[in-house]
């Protein structure tokens, strides 16, 4: 199950995107969200995250789940 970040408690503080082994986090207007596609599910960002942010989608609320699968096909990468 891929992460999911919670945009209503995500401070935008980018922990995530720097542990992340496989770049899988990407910023959608100053939003971070993660790529399903990419995301192999490893739990780093989930323990690292400083407010509790991020979650595995079976997790999640759906309407977080949807967003940031959408909002990765249309943002860059965070690392970019």
């Amino acid at each position: 199950m891929p992460s999911v970040v919670n945009g209503d408690l995500c401070i935008k503080c980018g922990t995530c995107a720097g542990v992340c082994p496989v770049e899988a986090f990407h910023v959608c207007d100053e939003q971070y969200v993660v790529d399903p596609d990419t995301c192999i599910d490893c739990g780093v960002c989930i323990s690292e995250c400083p407010q509790e942010a991020i979650t595995s989608d079976d997790e999640a609320d759906e309407k977080w789940v949807k967003f940031n699968a959408e909002q990765a096909k249309i943002c860059p990468g965070a690392n970019d």
